[in-house]
């Protein structure tokens, strides 16, 4: 099976509208695709009816992603087979996006004292009806000149320490693992060799994540070497965690294609077997 539990679509900072990659994931023959937006569920209805009405099976698990705190890192937990019609999350969910828009108008501050005038309206428009993330300023900054790529956009305006860096005031760890939890879902910690932890952070960011609820992480996923995935699929057996797979699919891409190269070693608990 190609099995993708990671994507986005322009609901939040993904390319694709989501009768867009609901064809491209079809298109790819994927079996199961987890709708995983930031901090919105805006896309799931639409797939799903979509699927309704298609004669290949595909099997569409609504998903989140959400943004937390911890110790000065932004770490990212993903929610999967959650209740994406529940009211609590729902009223929790437009918590976390008055904090996202927050975030942006502040940004764009900071930007302006730097000199780069104007960028919000720039922003929401490019962001539509989906969430403003630092990607949106980024693409911002070099459709007006001011940086010459995304990476250099980071490097010189968005990345901590930077002239337009604005510290996150997310939820914890541990309140993200509820509102997924009491949606009905499971909590799973999202690619965890992207956050710049040393192997001794890591371990105490897993530790906590699992005493907390959290039931699965990420062990495969784009840009992952197999040094690095062996060592995810240790932490997996050490504490007792199930293994989750996906792209992180933002747009068509050579490096982060639906359900490419997913595969789940056949030693780890694949999370899917929760619901399926």
């Amino acid at each position: 099976m190609k099995i993708d539990l990671h994507s986005h679509t322009r609901c939040s900072d993904g390319a694709l509208l989501p009768e867009e990659l609901f064809i491209r994931a079809h298109n790819l023959q994927i079996d199961m695709l987890a709708i995983t937006d930031h901090d919105t569920v805006a896309a799931i209805d639409p797939i799903i009816e979509l699927q309704k009405s298609c004669q290949r099976a595909m099997q569409i698990v609504p998903g989140i992603e959400l943004s937390t705190s911890w110790h000065g890192f932004d770490i990212h937990i993903v929610g999967l087979h959650i209740d994406w019609r529940d009211l609590a999350l729902g009223q929790r969910l437009s918590q976390q996006q008055a904090v996202r828009m927050n975030r942006a108008e502040n940004i764009a501050h900071k930007l302006h004292v730097a000199g780069c005038d104007n960028l919000l309206p720039v922003v929401k428009e490019m962001a539509g009806p989906g969430q403003i993330t630092r990607a949106h300023f980024a693409k911002a900054l070099v459709k007006g000149g001011y940086a010459a790529n995304f990476e250099q956009a980071f490097r010189i305006y968005l990345a901590k320490g930077k002239r337009a860096f604005v510290k996150s005031s997310w939820i914890s760890v541990a309140q993200a693992i509820e509102w997924i939890t009491q949606a009905g879902g499971v909590a799973v910690l999202a690619h965890p060799s992207r956050y710049d932890l040393s192997a001794k952070w890591l371990r105490r960011l897993i530790v906590e994540f699992k005493e907390n609820g959290g039931a699965a992480m990420e062990v495969v996923y784009p840009g992952i070497s197999s040094v690095i995935k062996n060592q995810m699929v240790k932490y997996t057996q050490e504490y007792d965690l199930y293994g989750s797979t996906g792209s992180d699919f933002h747009a068509p891409s050579q490096w982060r294609e639906l359900g490419r190269n997913l595969a789940l070693p056949e030693q780890v608990k694949p999370v899917w077997s929760l619901w399926c």
